[in-house]
């Protein structure tokens, strides 16, 4: 068994995996409010430790030398992927439904048809009843949608202001009545015990698990939510193509070192065979 030509193909497969990440990151820095993904890469010795336990054959006898190897103990293999979650920067937009959090454990919630979601894109609109809705149109949530299936509507003729909390209040554009305002809803802003459990699942949306709701804290204090402006990506772009011409040099690396196991080693060793036959 050639050793190396197996530790180059994972290490060339592991940098593609991480290619793709990368340009994932770069395809989304004007996305707003998107976190940047990365991954931890480690070797193979250390997947199996992890996972030794859940494997058919649970220790190093002479049966489970038959299916594991140890010279592949130190190809590199992504045993990690993870998502930094600090916040970007904000950006005035001056639109009455455009809302971003000044916090970084803070999401919104969202109604979609697979359940409740939770984004930091607080680009929302109005659909044609004047529900608040996302860009995909789906419902924007408030606090009390957990007791029970509620929105947030609007009706014409009235000023919409919300206050850090997410309060939503109402000013009628009636010269007589302008100096009223009434407490109509609120923005629900919530933010998780152990956000390690918040996945992607598409939309610039995360999932949490539904059995894990009862560690989720609606924030009524947050003082969080800014009208009028939106959180751009965390993305750093110079970084990642950095980290694009790194990855791309390595898999060139990996490519020469296999060309050379299969023209010239292999050659080699077969001439070397053929003499001594």
């Amino acid at each position: 068994m050639q050793g190396g030509y197996y530790s180059s193909v994972g290490g060339m497969v592991t940098q593609i995996n991480r290619l793709d990440v990368i340009s994932n990151n770069i395809a989304n820095a004007n996305t707003t409010g998107f976190k940047r993904d990365d991954v931890v890469i480690g070797d193979f010795l250390r997947l199996y430790e992890q996972h030794k336990e859940f494997l058919p054959i649970k220790d190093q006898t002479k049966d489970a030398a038959k299916f594991y190897n140890r010279s592949l103990n130190r190809v590199p293999q992504i045993v990690e992927n993870f998502t930094e979650h600090n916040m970007g920067g904000f950006i005035p937009t001056e639109n009455t439904f455009d809302f971003a959090l000044s916090k970084e454990n803070a999401y919104f919630m969202v109604e979609t048809p697979n359940g409740v979601r939770f984004t930091r894109d607080g680009s929302f609109v109005l659909n044609e009843d004047g529900r608040l809705v996302t860009k995909e149109g789906f419902p924007v949530l408030p606090r009390e949608y957990l007791d029970g299936p509620q929105y947030i509507e609007f009706i014409d003729g009235y000023q919409i202001e919300v206050d850090t909390n997410g309060n939503i209040y109402m000013r009628s554009l009636n010269f007589e009545e302008m100096n009223e305002t009434n407490l109509t809803s609120n923005l629900a802003v919530v933010s998780f015990e152990n956000p390690k459990y918040l996945k992607k699942v598409g939309n610039n949306f995360y999932e949490y698990p539904r059995e894990r709701f009862n560690e989720l804290e609606m924030l009524e204090q947050s003082g969080a939510v800014r009208q009028g402006f939106l959180e751009k990506s965390n993305i750093n772009v110079v970084m990642e193509m950095t980290g694009l011409i790194e990855t791309n040099r390595l898999v060139e690396a990996y490519s020469k070192v296999l060309k050379t196991h299969m023209d010239d080693l292999n050659t080699e060793a077969i001439t070397r065979l053929a003499a001594k036959a």
